[in-house]
């Protein structure tokens, strides 16, 4: 880090919320450039084999970025992979033409891995072979910190004293040649990303709260893939209009129809057919093509076979019998919402409200958002079904099985056995 960079963060970790004096005009933020300029995307076995032996030989902690095409391709497979490291520089790897990385995943293996929200990226550099044995976070490690903004353009900008350029996070990276001015946004993720992790962890050390994090870091790497998704299909925008059974088969048919396009054709689902028009469908129930293009999301740009296989969805939806179709909710796997405890079990309405309360006072106090301290889930199971002697060391072991961390257990469970004990 420069000598203008250490001040610049060293003033803003001191100021972070304050205002300059009203008669100071706050200097401009310089833009930050790369280095050493945007460097040559590796797209061959030899090229990644040099970038391997570099990294290999670099020090200290990895910067990993990863860039997806949400939202234009199917899935969430990495387009591009961007990393940083002292003694190696940056590298840009296109994952189309080296689709395995496990080479450099071996290569940085036992090294810290420094991601800005580590669990979106994570998923697809599995793909492609990149697991970390450790990792910082620092999004998250803003979040335990007390920062208002944690997204890595403000973090950059409130700890180092560099802006960042914004406007190409939401392109498609599966774009084919990479622009240069996408390739300079990319490189540029990855490049005070070291000199953002050690500014956090000076400043959770100075708050108490850097084994915190680092409990916090050590669940996400060691956290296993999450599994598939049950009924992804209810999850469809809009889907709280649509109440009757046979409605919801309409949902699910069109769904499961409209995903096996996306993943044949790689292409967003919803590029393919809008959830709006899934939904307008559903509380339709059209007899045929010509009132299915009466409805929005079915105008006149859509092809004959197309809205032939829409219909033929539909219909099969229409033709089920009742024992098939789907029931009107999922079975809960935990507490019922909050807003029907007060008449289920007024009791454990009172716990809640008891614990919510404490909870909120001591996040406000650590300076750091409630679902970091301990998540709203836990919370609740432990409110709803508390221990029967509802001793420390009892909801110990409640939290402890409901995943929450040691930090926490250690900041939140004193907190729950009195709420549990006052709302007794």
């Amino acid at each position: 880090m420069t000598d203008a960079q250490e001040t610049a963060a060293d003033t803003s970790l001191r100021t972070t919320g304050g205002a300059p004096p009203d008669d100071v005009a706050p200097a401009p933020t310089p833009l930050l450039e790369p280095r050493e300029g945007i460097p040559p995307v590796v797209a061959s076995d030899d090229a990644l084999a040099r970038v391997i032996s570099a990294f290999a030989a670099g020090s200290g902690p990895v910067a990993v970025d990863a860039e997806r095409a949400s939202g234009y391709r199917y899935g969430q497979r990495a387009y591009l992979v961007q990393l940083r490291r002292d003694g190696a520089g940056s590298a840009l790897i296109d994952p189309v033409g080296c689709p395995d990385l496990s080479g450099l995943g071996s290569a940085l293996s036992g090294s810290e891995w420094i991601l800005h929200a580590a669990t979106q990226d994570l998923p697809c550099l599995r793909e492609i072979g990149m697991t970390p044995t450790g990792l910082f976070d620092t999004e998250l490690a803003g979040r335990l910190a007390g920062f208002p903004r944690v997204g890595l353009g403000a973090m950059v900008e409130n700890v180092l004293g560099y802006s960042l350029e914004k406007g190409h996070s939401a392109v498609d990276w599966s774009t084919r040649p990479l622009p240069d001015p996408w390739l300079r946004y990319a490189a540029l993720d990855v490049e005070l990303l070291i000199d953002l992790r050690n500014a956090l962890e000076e400043e959770l050390d100075r708050q108490g709260k850097l084994e915190w994090a680092r409990e916090e870091f050590d669940a996400i790497a060691s956290a296993p893939p999450a599994p598939p998704r049950k009924d992804p299909w209810r999850r469809t925008s809009g889907m709280h209009k649509v109440r009757r059974r046979r409605q919801m088969a309409v949902v699910r048919e069109l769904w499961t129809t409209r995903d096996q396009v996306a993943r044949r054709r790689d292409i967003s689902p919803g590029k393919v057919l809008s959830d709006a028009a899934i939904v307008e469908a559903a509380l339709a129930l059209p007899p045929n093509t010509q009132a299915l293009t009466a409805l929005p999301g079915f105008g006149h740009r859509m092809g004959r076979r197309q809205l032939e296989q829409w219909q033929a969805a539909v219909d099969r939806a229409k033709a089920l019998p009742d024992s098939e179709l789907p029931q009107p909710g999922q079975a809960l796997a935990g507490p019922p919402p909050p807003r029907a405890w007060a008449e289920k079990d007024p009791a454990a309405a009172a716990r809640l409200s008891a614990a919510r309360a404490a909870v909120s006072e001591l996040a406000a106090r650590l300076n750091m958002p409630q679902e970091n301290l301990i998540t709203p889930d836990t919370v609740r199971r432990v409110c709803w079904e508390p221990p029967k002697h509802p001793t420390p060391d009892a909801v110990e072991t409640a939290l402890a099985g409901y995943g929450a961390r040691h930090w926490q257990i250690e900041q939140v469970a004193p907190l729950l056995v009195r709420a549990l004990a006052a709302a007794a």
